[in-house]
C-alpha cells in the first residue's frame, strides 16, 4: 500500500514480472486494502491462482518516522508482508513503502544475519558499459568501520553472483586514490582484513568515484554516507544529460530528423540509464530477502524489484554470506591478529 501509487504501480508490476520472467513457480500476497487490491486484479488480468489477497486496513505512512512505525505497525501491509518472511511463509518481500520504516520493522522482526552486523545495507545496481556494478551501502549506514566494510563486501559478492550472475565478482574499496596509503583508517583496514582474512574473495584494490561507472570492479563498498552521495549524483547527472540531449535533439527540424534516424539507438541508451530498470534495492544483512523499491517507480519498475527478490530467494546467498560472515567474526577474535600476520586469502591487486 505504500509508495506514490500504491495498488495502481504494485498490482500491474506483478503483471509486469510474469509478462517478462514468466513467473513460473511464484507466487504473490499482496497485503493492504482487499477492495483496492482486486480492483487492480481485474484491470491487469491476474487471478487468485496467482495472487494471495490479505486485507487490513493498516498503512504505515510515507512520512511516519521509523520509531512511530514500529510502535504502532503492527497489523499494518507493511508489518505484515515482513512477519510473512520470517515465518516462511514468503521467500522474500518488496515494498515501494517507507524507507526508514521498511528497514526498522525488518530488523526487528527479521533480525540480523549475524552479531556484529547492527543494520541492514542497501545495495544499488550501478549501470555500466559491462553490465552493472553494485554498489553498497548507499545510505543506510552513515559511518561504516573496517569490519563492517568487509560485511559489505561479502554481502555484495553474493549479490552480484545471485542477482546478475556473476561467478566471481571483483571487490574494491571506494576511495580518494587507489594507493594503498590513501584514504582513512576505517579503508586501510578492510583492506587489509579483505587480503589477510582468507575469505576468497576476488579483492581488487581501492577504487575511484571514476571507476564505479567504468565497472573497474563488480562491488564497489564504501560507506552509506559517501555512497548515498554518490547514487544522487549519478541520478541528478543522468537526469540532467537526458534534459540536455532532449533541448539539442528538438532544437531544430535538422535536430528532429537525426533523431528519428537515431531512435532505436537513443531508446537502448535511454533503457540502459533508465532508473526503472535498475529499480530494487534489497536490504542486505537479514535473515531474510527484503527488497526496497523506488516510491515512484512505474509497473516495469516494480517488476525489476520482484525479479531482484525472486532471484534472492532462490539462490544460495544466505549460505555464501554466513560462511564469510563467521569467518570474519573469528577472525576479528583473534587477540593478536595484525598485518604481520602470514596472509591467508588471495590479493589480485
Amino acid at each position: 500500500m505504500g509508495g506514490d501509487h500504491g495498488p495502481s504501480v504494485v498490482v500491474p508490476g506483478v503483471r509486469d514480472y510474469r509478462n517478462r520472467h514468466g513467473g513460473e513457480g511464484v507466487r504473490f500476497i499482496l497485503h493492504g486494502n482487499e477492495t483496492a487490491i482486486r480492483a487492480e486484479m481485474v484491470k491487469v488480468g491476474l487471478t487468485d491462482e496467482v495472487c494471495i489477497v490479505r486485507h487490513t486496513d493498516k498503512v504505515v505512512a510515507m512520512d511516519e518516522k521509523p520509531a512511530q512505525a514500529m510502535r504502532r505497525g503492527k497489523g499494518s501491509s507493511l508489518w505484515n508482508a515482513i512477519e510473512a518472511v520470517k515465518s516462511g511463509e514468503a521467500g522474500a518481500m518488496v515494498s515501494a513503502g517507507n524507507t526508514g520504516a521498511l528497514m526498522a520493522i525488518s530488523k526487528l522482526l527479521l533480525r540480523m544475519s549475524a552479531p556484529g552486523l547492527e543494520r541492514p545495507a542497501i545495495v544499488a545496481s550501478w549501470p555500466t558499459p559491462k553490465g552493472y556494478t553494485a554498489v553498497l551501502d548507499v545510505g543506510a549506514n552513515i559511518e561504516s568501520d573496517a569490519a563492517q566494510l568487509v560485511e559489505f563486501a561479502i554481502m555484495g559478492e553474493a549479490f552480484m553472483t545471485a542477482v546478475h550472475g556473476v561467478a566471481k565478482p571483483t571487490i574494491g574499496i571506494l576511495n580518494v586514490g587507489s594507493e594503498d596509503m590513501k584514504g582513512h583508517e576505517a579503508v586501510r583496514e578492510a583492506a587489509r582484513l579483505l587480503r589477510e582474512g582468507g575469505f576468497g574473495l576476488d579483492y581488487y584494490g581501492f577504487v575511484e568515484g571514476t571507476d564505479i561507472s567504468r565497472g573497474t570492479v563488480d562491488v564497489v563498498v564504501t560507506d552509506g554516507f559517501t555512497g548515498n552521495i554518490a547514487l544522487k549524483t549519478a541520478e541528478g547527472l543522468a537526469k540532467f544529460i537526458a534534459a540536455l540531449m532532449k533541448e539539442a535533439l528538438t532544437s531544430s527540424l535538422i535536430a528532429k530528423l537525426g533523431a528519428l534516424l537515431a531512435m532505436s539507438a537513443l531508446k537502448r541508451m535511454s533503457q540502459k540509464i533508465d532508473p526503472n530498470a535498475i529499480n530494487g534495492g534489497p536490504l542486505l544483512g537479514l535473515n531474510g530477502v527484503v527488497v526496497k523499491s523506488h516510491g515512484g517507480a512505474t509497473p516495469g519498475g516494480f517488476g525489476a524489484a520482484i525479479r531482484v527478490a525472486v532471484e534472492l530467494g532462490r539462490s544460495d546467498y544466505m549460505e555464501q554470506v554466513g560462511v564469510n560472515l563467521q569467518r570474519l567474526t573469528a577472525l576479528l577474535a583473534r587477540p593478536n591478529f595484525s598485518s604481520a600476520d602470514e596472509p591467508v586469502g588471495e590479493n589480485t591487486q
